[in-house]
């Protein structure tokens, strides 16, 4: 990874080391978007396949739901040796449940360590206090783009890959999670009226597979790849849609395989029995890595595969 340097944040403050070369660009929706480099690659270590001219395949790595400290630790196991068989050139993570409810300061950077590139969050965003601060110095970390504009942080950043700029958009459902988020479709089609950059992901942090399916062919054509997480079942549905989106509803979990969702089945049965709601007891034994690489074609800034991954 390059090395990063501290630099100072537009709002105040100081942002986590990254590479100073970094440019902050304007925004018409009253928080900061920017340009960052990907911490992982040089421009010479990006490595795709040539398919005539200058066009070439770019394959971004998505992964599902990190779930506990069980799950965080098969991550760190399993992530490089997985980004180096499939030859990827950009990861995101979504580590929301890496303290079951909420991510940790800590969490995060053992999250980058690993390998991951950019971390998006979801309904758990501020599940751990001390990590509201370090949501407004951070730029590779996104909580969801349609949360209060008085929530702190970002949910839409683009990075600077060398030969091309990947955008990561966060966003979160309004069906089936109760609280309060300004509409997830209107919030994105306000980003994408930005400069828009070659690529462009969406993290769609949603309980309703159709809600995540009307966003798919809502945004069909005007981004690269679109993947669902929250529910931490993998769909079989990936693919890419008529005008060229990168598609799949659920990337799934990476935590314990004998779970329920990455919790202890004795205790998600007990409660579904009756019983008095305890605090979440993450599930022991093997876990599995799930998610998805989406081959991107830089000649149209779109998807031309799917394909579903689980390690374990």
């Amino acid at each position: 990874s390059l090395p990063r340097k501290s630099i100072l944040h537009p709002r105040g403050g100081t942002a986590p080391p990254r590479p100073a070369d970094a440019k902050w660009i304007s925004s018409s929706l009253h928080f900061p978007l920017a340009i960052f480099p990907n911490p992982g690659y040089t421009t010479t270590e990006i490595r795709s396949t040539l398919r005539g001219g200058d066009s070439m395949i770019y394959h971004i790595l998505a992964i599902g739901d990190v779930v506990g400290e069980e799950g965080l630790a098969h991550l760190e196991r399993s992530l490089r040796p997985l980004k180096r068989l499939k030859d990827i050139h950009f990861t995101v993570v979504n580590g929301e449940n890496a303290a079951v409810t909420g991510i940790t300061p800590d969490q995060t950077e053992r999250l980058y360590a690993a390998g991951a590139d950019v971390v998006t969050l979801g309904n758990h965003t501020f599940g751990k206090p001390q990590l509201a601060a370090r949501l407004e110095e951070d730029p590779y970390l996104l909580r969801p783009a349609n949360y209060t504009g008085r929530a702190p942080g970002r949910g839409w950043g683009v990075y600077d890959c060398g030969r091309v700029q990947v955008g990561v958009m966060n966003l979160i459902g309004r069906c089936g999670l109760d609280f309060n988020a300004d509409n997830p479709f209107l919030t994105a089609d306000k980003l994408l009226r930005e400069d828009k950059p070659l690529f462009t992901l969406v993290d769609f942090h949603a309980e309703a597979t159709s809600e995540k399916l009307a966003m798919a062919y809502y945004l069909d054509g005007r981004v690269s790849a679109l993947w669902g997480t929250h529910t931490h079942v993998p769909t079989a549905d990936g693919g890419v849609f008529p005008k060229g989106t990168g598609y799949i509803t659920d990337l799934g979990m990476t935590g314990p395989v004998e779970s329920v969702l990455g919790i202890r089945p004795e205790q998600s049965v007990e409660q579904f029995l009756g019983s008095l709601p305890g605090r979440y007891q993450v599930a022991g034994g093997p876990c599995k890595l799930q998610g998805a690489v989406f081959s991107l074609d830089s000649a149209a800034g779109l998807c031309v595969d799917v394909e579903r991954i689980e390690i374990r």
